[in-house]
């Protein structure tokens, strides 16, 4: 993509202007024992405030809707042996087809089909079959993996006996894929502490880390507050780790990630439009991409699978569009005429300083790596003040990165 094809209302950014100094001592290798004792940043209209995560409760403005991600990390790192002793690690990344529901592949019994990053994939032959057996609480499980297309990296599995699940199958045969640059190996711990303690529907391969500090007692807090609480699925893709190598980070490639909305997720968005607040990155990012599925469904494109391009919000004049509100009142009329249940689809939208928000009013996040998208995206929601925010955060001692400290930011709330 050239300068000359950008949307209008998109400037080039350079990746340099977005980094900052982070030691390696500030990034948490492991969590605190309690969740919700990690520290909170409270920044509103350019005022910061520190405080405790499990008095969150206190910082939400009235008549909040606070959105989480309800997804759940796989075990999605697998290793496999050649016949020779080559040992090959199999990455999973996106079943196939894209069209169906993570959830629904994870309750496949005797074959699926992945995406996957193979490591070693030039000693794997395409159709050379890898094999291993399994010990489980149903006995012997014989696990077979093929590379059935090398171009696209797609490995298809079959096991015997078949009438386990393959969400059964996963934790005997894979391991919990850390961040990378935590590094070190997943231990046993990993496999709870890694996951939020509302983690419902299977199929990330990284966790939304904002929200690792709830637990049970924060989210009874909130609702004796009269905070509404409700859960959409952005499952987690591995690009989150992928480090931009444009010096133009508009050019970067973004993967699509899978996200589903329930009909009572745009009823209850329909409700709160004044105040939606998001837990996480992964939260925000589904949420604005939904607004735009929306304006698609306005403009007579009508389609039951959700799908927002990279740069589509930006191809759009600023203003008039219309309110969140309007637009989640069309989604849910749709979804009613089409006897839709859930919506099923994909985002590989971008969000860079530019971006105009159309749904979040603020937004829950730990602390990101330097030159990334989530710097990106943080930039856009509060400014300038993103270097404030991470400069006060270094300074007064926060941990860093999936299993570091928190941060409320309300840019629009006094």
């Amino acid at each position: 993509m050239t300068e000359e094809t950008l949307p209008p209302n998109l400037r080039p950014i350079r990746l340099e202007d977005y980094t900052y100094d982070l030691p390696d001592d500030r990034i948490a290798a492991f969590p605190l024992p309690e969740r919700d004792q990690s520290r909170l940043l409270v920044y509103r209209r350019g005022n910061i405030e520190h405080d405790t995560f499990s008095r969150l409760a206190g910082y939400l403005p009235s008549g909040t809707l606070l959105v989480f991600n309800d997804t759940k990390v796989i075990p999605a790192r697998l290793y496999f042996r050649r016949a020779t002793g080559a040992l090959i690690e199999i990455f999973l990344l996106q079943p196939q087809p894209v069209e169906q529901s993570i959830h629904t592949i994870m309750q496949a019994r005797e074959s699926c089909t992945w995406r996957c990053l193979v490591g070693n994939k030039k000693r794997l032959k395409e159709g050379e079959v890898l094999e291993q057996e399994l010990p489980t609480p149903e006995g012997l499980v014989t696990v077979r993996a093929t590379l059935t297309d090398r171009e696209n990296q797609e490995v298809s599995f079959r096991w015997a006996p078949g009438h386990i699940r393959f969400s059964e199958l996963l934790p005997h045969l894979g391991e919990i894929p850390l961040p990378p640059y935590l590094n070190r190996e997943a231990t046993e711990q990993d496999k709870e502490q890694y996951q939020t303690v509302y983690a419902r529907n299977e199929g990330a391969v990284a966790a939304p880390t904002a929200g690792l500090h709830f637990t049970g007692r924060v989210l009874t807090s909130l609702r004796e507050e009269g905070v509404s609480l409700d859960y959409l699925t952005l499952h987690v893709g591995a690009g989150t780790f992928q480090p931009i190598k444009a010096k133009n980070v508009i050019q970067h490639p973004m993967h699509a990630e899978q996200i589903i909305f329930t009909r009572g997720n745009l009823e209850r968005l329909v409700q709160y439009t004044g105040n939606i607040i998001a837990v996480g990155t992964t939260s925000m990012r589904a949420l604005e991409s939904l607004y735009w599925y929306g304006i698609k469904l306005l403009h007579g494109q009508e389609s039951p699978h959700l799908f927002v391009e990279k740069l589509s919000p930006y191809g759009y004049a600023p203003d008039p569009l219309p309110p969140a509100g309007t637009v989640f009142q069309k989604i849910h009329q749709y979804m009613r005429s089409a006897g839709l249940e859930e919506l099923v689809g994909e985002t590989e939208i971008l969000i860079v300083p530019g971006y105009q928000f159309r749904v979040c009013k603020g937004l829950i996040t730990n602390y990101h790596q330097p030159g990334s998208t989530l710097i990106l995206l943080i930039a856009a929601f509060v400014g300038e003040d993103w270097r404030r925010i991470y400069r006060e955060a270094l300074d007064k001692g926060y941990r860093f990165l999936s299993y570091g400290d928190s941060s409320l930011l309300l840019p629009h709330h006094p």
